[in-house]
């Protein structure tokens, strides 16, 4: 899986100026797409989800996929780790690139892709484990026995998620214990720790507070300094705030993919400007 990390040289253009006044300045150009897809259907048997979609997400910044619900926008982001796999009935035509290699090559190692690309789900999952084992356990199912090595990948991976200085006196209490905006975190922690190149997250603050909420949008921010991240949203003003890149899904099909500034600002399909502004959705 070593190609999975060598990115094709393909000139792109910059990511969008900020469209949030919190907005660090946007990430350099990259040297081309991170993920790629080619007329990408999926089938849950006979139907189809997924309609011959074509995109290419870049590197370290922020892509939202936005949409009504049922629009495939959270199909999509399963497929780039291959989680749909585990659903009976599935099927898909097309092809997924990562770094220039198909993902769903036969030669492909499955749980090798998934530390490639963290997944972070709409509602926190934490191991009904200490907060100091929820990071540490994959780390060792990895072959880390050093107890100063984890120690270290511990503090670090809190600390990219903005946990540390809020926990780091009770890290061997229940993670259960956390409120509902740390227990996120906590799973933002539990990703990050392993060094993805790739943080996919399915609405990650939708059942947060606002001040939760604000949290996790500033952590996101950030991490997309060494991360690439692909969030799936309702929320049309978080993705205004957070993201690079919006791509609006409409009944399974791409409609525009475009810079965020432009999306909310000057779309160029009508059915983007009636979602964004709320005539429907």
């Amino acid at each position: 899986m070593a190609d999975l990390i060598t990115r094709p040289k393909i000139d792109v253009p910059a990511p969008a100026p900020s469209v949030a006044s919190r907005q660090p300045v946007p990430s350099p150009a990259p040297a081309g797409p991170l993920i790629e897809t080619d007329k990408l259907s999926l089938y849950y048997g006979k139907a189809k989800a997924l309609k011959e979609i074509s995109i290419a997400i870049q590197e370290k910044v922020v892509t939202a996929f936005i949409g009504p619900s049922g629009c495939g926008k959270s199909t999509l982001l399963r497929c780039l780790n291959r989680m749909n796999d585990l659903i009976d009935g599935v099927r898909t035509e097309g092809s997924i690139r990562i770094a220039g290699h198909d993902i769903n090559s036969r030669d492909v190692d499955v749980i090798e892709l998934r530390k490639r690309v963290g997944m972070v789900f709409q509602r926190s999952n934490p191991f009904p484990k200490s907060i100091y084992e929820n990071i540490a356990y994959a780390l060792r199912l990895q072959g880390t026995k050093s107890r100063s090595e984890l120690d270290g990948i511990v503090e670090t991976s809190l600390k990219g998620a903005a946990l540390w200085d809020e926990i780091k006196d009770r890290l061997h209490t229940s993670a259960l214990g956390l409120s509902g905006g740390q227990q996120q975190r906590l799973c933002i922690a539990r990703a990050i720790a392993i060094r993805p190149e790739i943080i996919l997250m399915d609405e990650p603050a939708s059942a947060l507070d606002p001040i939760a909420t604000a949290k996790v949008e500033e952590l996101i921010l950030d991490l997309k300094k060494d991360f690439t991240i692909v969030i799936v949203t309702h929320n049309m003003q978080q993705a205004a705030r957070i993201s690079d890149y919006t791509a609006f899904f409409y009944l399974g099909a791409l409609i525009e993919y475009d810079r965020t500034g432009k999306i909310f600002t000057n779309p160029a399909q009508k059915q983007t400007e009636d979602y964004v502004t709320g005539r429907f959705g």
